[in-house]
């Protein structure tokens, strides 16, 4: 009786659920709905032991359908999914996850078929829009990434590579009226050194920016006819030199403007711009509950995505003190349902120090840096918000010119220039400041956003200690930017790799080099005439995130252990290599990224005969908080279908956070590392053995300390260093020695994540 009542129940919930799919939902009460559709999960797990795997059709809780292979409550296997909006998915499974071959089509008609990885469009496949526009090729975490080839609507072919959804490296576009274009992109635009054909025979062959060309530059005519120059949209910047052919010698008709490709012959060549898609498959979750045999019977299970993700629960926010270089024994492994969704073993909870207050002390009224603080605020605004000529990319050679610096007196009764202020008498030196405003520009930053973070009414902040080479350090309040006092020798260095330092960042956005925004002095009047040289620089660790590590590595060991007791190691410390017991495990396109741009910075460094640079590394430990908030700067997806807002899972916000998402290199970078431990008899083992415990993070990293010279000093240390130990396992060494060094190592404990 009771087997035929459970029937009973579950034949009216399906059939409740398929009207309430097609009409609408009716009916007084939805609670007594709820109740079945659990029992229904219930019931349909009887009888199929953990691990099995079995078909099924479904009616999901939510009114979606399913109809395939399933494994302890997961679709598993080849399937069909059907949302109520109208998407639905046919391919493979993995535990929830579409995983493999499927296609998955959308209610406006567009479709993706092709590979799918972790729910994500990921590998070779085609995308055919709702407009008729299609691209077959490669694809990573919903973007079109490497070589692939798109078709539009109106009749436009590119074939070529991609990046992150964008056009970009080398490829071919043509026109539906017979122009093209083959040679480098950039985000989508035209830009670098490329060749236009248009249908008339005409060829331009030469450089590109922003989708024009600009640059040298040559123009033939299908008659003979060519033009060479330097090409710029501004006829004021615009000069070549124009040879006619022979037949329009003898007709004598030799007026041509170059602007006429600019005003008409670009104006048939826009580039059409990519599709929008209005939902991901990511984005679809499928929800299910958790049999009540796992708990307890007094407990309602909790709400569980289909892709082994629980609704947040208290977490533990408390953690004790761990030394990082104890590697006595392994801490015992505990497998979650997350992690055999992921296909490893995730290490036990990480114990993080405990929280720490803002680094540094404020500089209020009676510290001794006090009055130099007034005066580098009152110099920084007075150098950023005098008026001058509009920021340029394009330098002379003279800006770059070590004498390019300008003096300006500080009298505290104020100036023609500058204004009254309460603190003593003082001289500003501004060092290349065209330079310094041409990097601004090129990193983006505002220079009302600047000037307030610095100069604002909050005061900075001094780093309790100064660094090892005796600069000390200023943080603003927001932490956006650094302030490190230089020795003379250091600014000599920058000034004299400056030029390559500018042409570098503005050749690689993604740079791992630390930013230079300014490069001033400040020489105070009487007796001692001290000057105090200082640099401003990015902050690496700006985020909201808790930064629970942080590594400098350098690829040695002499001294490369932190000397300070476990009691005062806390989240602020910076470790060193020795102390390092982690591996980095980076997606497989940002890890070939990674290897790329650390040639690239290291091959520069090298060339400028520079030294003692290293990577510093900052962790954040996912599941050290339940905090699922966005850092500052990322953007959140368009609005669902019915007009509220997307619910990200935990997973797909972390991938949005990655670079993927347009982030840059070394900056909210979700990743994964695994746990090392050395051998007893090797003290001084660079780099551990992997135990095969993972943990999620948000990485940060970037290459700093890019200013030692190889000078006498370093030679001398060099040389006495060797006496006492290895030579291999000191910093002091020949930058061509350290830049080979430094990337072995580092190649070792970063990774591909396979």
């Amino acid at each position: 009786m009771k087997a035929w009542e459970a029937t009973v129940r579950k034949t009216q919930a399906v059939a409740r659920k398929r009207a309430n799919t097609i009409f609408g939902t009716y009916g007084p009460s939805h609670v007594e709905e709820e109740i079945i559709d659990q029992v229904d999960v219930e019931e349909e797990n009887e009888g199929h032991a953990n691990g099995e795997v079995y078909h099924s059709e479904r009616f999901l809780p939510n009114g979606d359908y399913y109809s395939g292979y399933w494994v302890d409550s997961f679709p598993h296997g080849h399937g069909k999914y059907w949302w109520t909006d109208g998407c639905m998915y046919v391919g493979d499974w993995f535990r929830g996850k579409k995983m493999g071959k499927g296609t998955f089509s959308w209610p406006s008609g567009a479709m993706y078929e092709g590979n799918f990885k972790s729910g994500y469009m990921d590998g070779e496949g085609t995308f055919t829009g709702p407009n008729g526009d299609s691209f077959k090729g490669s694809w990573v975490m919903n973007l079109k990434h490497g070589h692939g080839v798109k078709e539009y609507s109106n009749g436009d072919v590119y074939d070529g590579e991609w990046n992150r959804g964008l056009q970009q490296g080398n490829g071919k576009y043509v026109w539906k009226n017979g122009n093209s274009y083959v040679g480098e992109w950039k985000n989508g635009v035209i830009c670098g050194k490329g060749k236009m054909c248009w249908k008339n025979g005409n060829v331009y062959e030469g450089n590109w920016e922003d989708g024009v060309p600009k640059g040298n530059g040559t123009l033939k005519w299908d008659d003979g006819s060519f033009y060479v120059g330097n090409w710029n949209k501004d006829q004021n910047e615009q000069n070549g030199t124009f040879y006619p052919s022979a037949s329009l010698l003898e007709g004598g008709n030799l007026d041509w403007d170059p602007q006429q490709v600019y005003n008409t012959d670009l104006l048939e060549c826009s580039i059409c711009p990519n599709e929008k898609v209005s939902i991901l498959p990511s984005q679809k979750k499928l929800a299910v509950w958790r049999s009540a045999k796992a708990t307890e019977n007094n407990v309602r299970p909790r709400r569980m995505s289909v892709d082994g993700r629980i609704d947040a629960a208290p977490v533990d926010r408390e953690f004790g003190r761990m030394r990082l270089s104890d590697c006595a024994g392994t801490p015992p492994r505990i497998t979650c349902v997350d992690d055999a969704m992921d296909g490893y073993i995730r290490g036990s909870p990480i114990r993080h120090p405990k929280a720490v207050k803002r680094q540094g002390e404020t500089i209020s009224k009676g510290h001794k840096n006090y009055e130099l603080m007034l005066n580098l605020q009152l110099g920084i605004r007075h150098s950023v918000g005098r008026p001058g000529p509009v920021p340029s990319l394009d330098l002379k050679p003279s800006a770059f010119d070590p004498k390019e610096k300008y003096w300006t007196r500080f009298p505290p009764e104020g100036s023609k220039s500058t204004p009254p202020h309460p603190s003593c008498e003082f001289r500003w030196k501004d060092y290349c400041p065209k330079v310094f405003r041409a990097l601004r520009m090129l990193f983006k930053v505002d220079a009302a956003d600047y000037m307030l973070s610095i100069c604002g009414n909050d005061a900075l902040r001094e780093l309790c200690s100064p660094g090892k080479s005796g600069s000390f350090f200023y943080l603003t309040n927001d932490d956006r930017y650094m302030i490190k006092t230089m020795k003379k020798a250091e600014v000599k260095v920058l000034l004299r790799m400056l030029h390559a330092y500018f042409s570098h960042v503005r050749s690689f956005d993604n740079t791992l080099m630390t930013k230079y925004f300014g490069l001033h002095c400040v020489k105070l009047t009487g007796p001692a005439q001290k000057k105090v040289r200082f640099v401003i620089m990015g902050n690496l660790f700006c985020t909201d995130y808790t930064i629970h590590r942080r590594f400098d590595l350098k690829g040695s060991t002499f001294g490369r252990m932190t000397d300070k007791p476990e009691s005062e190691i806390d989240a602020t410390t910076t470790l060193k290599d020795l102390d390092l017991n982690f591996i980095f495990r980076l997606p497989k396109t940002w890890f070939q990224e990674f290897r790329r741009q650390v040639d690239r910075d290291c091959e520069l460094l090298e060339q400028e005969r520079v030294m003692d640079y290293s990577l510093l590394v900052g962790l954040h430990f996912k599941e050290a908080t339940g905090d699922q908030t966005p850092p500052p700067g990322c953007r959140t997806p368009a609005g669902s279908e019915d007009g509220s807002a997307p619910r990200l899972s935990r997973a797909d916000r972390d991938r949005l956070l990655s670079g993927l998402a347009g982030r840059s290199l070394g900056i909210n970078m979700s990743a994964r590392v695994e746990r090392t431990e050395r051998k007893n008899d090797l003290d001084f083992q660079l780099v551990g053995e992997p135990t095969g415990e993972f943990y999620d993070v948000i990485l940060f990293f970037g290459i700093i300390d890019i200013l030692q010279d190889y000078d006498i000093t370093k030679k001398l240390e060099h040389a006495y260093k060797s006496i006492q130990c290895d030579p291999n396992s000191i910093s002091a060494v020949d930058p061509k020695a350290y830049s080979r060094r430094f990337r072995d190592y580092i190649y070792k404990v970063f990774t591909e994540d396979t």
